[in-house]
This record gives C-alpha cells, structure tokens and sequence, in this order.
C-alpha cells in the first residue's frame, strides 16, 4: 500500500456560514448543494452568466456551513466574487486559508481508514475533520482537510508519509484532470467542455445558477464538440493561446502550455487524430483522451 501524502499547499480554504448559505451557493453553483452533506461532498464550478468557466472548487458540510477547498491562485478572486453575488444575503464568507490545509492521499489508504466507503464524494470524520474520496475521480484518492496545527499528528497516527507534491499533479495530469494553472482557463471555454458532467460537476436536474441556461442548451442540443484535453510533450516546448492544426485544418487551441498541458479540441472533428504526433512552432505532442471521458 502507498503511504504517500501530499499537502496541497497550493489549494485554499473558504468558509461560507449563515442562515442563507445553503441557498445562497445553490443559486451560484453548478452542482446540487442539497447532494452535500456531512457524509457526501461534491465538485462544483462558478461560470459566468454565459455559462464560461470561472472557478472550480469543492464543497465539503463542515458544521454550520460549508468549506470550499480551491486553487490558492484563484481564492482572493472566488472570495470577491462570492461577496459580490451575497448582496443581502445572511451569510458570512471567510477565508481561512492560514488555519486550514489539505492533503491528499492514495484510494488504497483511504479504504484501509476505518469509516471510508467506496463512493465518490464519501464524507466521514478522522478526529473531527473531514476525509473525502475526491467526487471527480476515485483515482485522484482521498483529501483530508484539518487545522494546519493538528495536521503533522494526524498524518503520524494515520501512517501517511509527505511526499513531493508534483507527484500528484503528474498522477492528475495522467488521468486528465487539470492539477493546478486553472487560472489560465478562465473565460476561455464553457464550463461543460471542461468535462465537468463526466467529473461529476454538472447537475442538469437542478434549477437555476449563474450560467444555467448556455449549460444546459449544450447539453440538449448536442452542441458540445469541444473538449479540454490533456497533452503529452514529445519534445521542445508549447506556447499558450497556440493554434493545434492538422492536415492544415485548425482543431484546437493551447490553454495551458506549463508542465501540466491541457489544449481546447475539436475532438468530434473528423481530422482529430489522437495517435498523430502535432507539430507546434518549438515543439511536439500529442493529445490524449482519458479513459473516463466517452468520446
């Protein structure tokens, strides 16, 4: 069994509470929130009125209210955002980015902990504070989200060893899941081409959120024939914003071009070739579709 644990030190914690959270996050987010509870979490994003991506996030029932585990980069941003859309809300939006940490660790480990279950999203308590089998991706393991001050005891007690944290981005990269450079997304793609009906972060049973109506027409009219995919450099290097062609037909863009690519395709494009080998300008790749994601 793997004992690895990595602290996502580039994650973010917020806390919203108050008599009006629960409905305050269901009218912004595209998941269900009445799916979370102290035994289930889930994957969600905020898109703009348009139903573009913004932000994606977690959302975990602790006590009264509600932890968003996110990119640290984007947190400050999701934070405004969030205050923005509170108008007269009752609820308090916190960021508690300097108490709390996350961690992650395998799915092996996590079903050996007393308590765990094999559902995605499953919730329970380890000395008070919530391990959860990440809702996207059973493979991405489990998150545990504690008090930076309990942190190093509990990971004594649980047998977890730290290890180095580009370790996870490269397993999530592999599995097609963007580890970090969310950022750079932003505005760029709807949120649905960013795969988050087959990462469990779309609820179309739902009623209304910001960027409910574009998500949803998509989806009924079978109009989705792009999709964030994941790259393999070859060799040299890629540039963001570089156009992906192939047999002079333009079938993608670059969006993320650090050391974990992801490109907007036209994968129902009868040019697209996932075995081809692309030619940039300093560089080439190849696009891979995960296994999870039926194309």
């Amino acid at each position: 069994m793997n004992n690895s644990v990595y602290i996502l030190d580039d994650r973010a914690v917020l806390y919203i509470n108050g008599s009006d959270a629960k409905d305050f996050l269901q009218n912004l987010i595209s998941n269900d929130i009445n799916k979370v509870t102290d035994n289930l979490s889930c994957f969600a994003s905020l898109l703009t009125p348009q139903g573009k991506f913004l932000y994606e996030f977690i959302v975990i029932k602790h006590k009264l209210g509600y932890f968003i585990d996110c990119e640290k980069s984007q947190s400050e941003e999701i934070f405004k955002q969030l205050n923005l859309y509170k108008l007269r809300s009752k609820v308090e939006i916190l960021n508690l980015s300097n108490e709390f940490v996350v961690a992650s660790f395998g799915f092996e480990k996590y079903l050996s902990i007393e308590g765990s279950k094999d559902i995605l999203g499953f919730t329970f308590k380890y000395r008070e504070d919530p391990i959860i089998l990440d809702p996207r991706n059973k493979n991405l393991g489990a998150r545990l989200i504690i008090n930076l001050e309990k942190l190093y005891l509990s990971l004594k007690k649980l047998d977890l060893k730290d290890s180095k944290i580009e370790n996870y981005y490269t397993q999530s990269h592999k599995l097609g899941i963007v580890p970090k450079n969310s950022d750079k997304l932003k505005n760029k793609l709807f949120g649905i081409e960013c795969n988050f009906e087959e990462l469990n972060g779309i609820d179309f049973k739902k009623g209304c959120y910001v960027g409910q109506e574009n998500t949803a027409r998509i989806k009924l009219k079978n109009k989705l024939s792009k999709r964030l995919l994941p790259i393999e450099i070859i060799d040299g290097k890629i540039s963001e914003d570089e156009i992906i062609n192939i047999n002079e037909v333009e079938i993608g863009k670059i969006l993320i071009n650090e050391e974990y690519p992801f490109a907007l395709v036209k994968c129902m494009n009868k040019n697209f070739d996932k075995d081809h080998v692309y030619k940039g300008k300093n560089g080439s790749f190849k696009i891979f579709i995960p296994e999870w994601l039926k194309i």
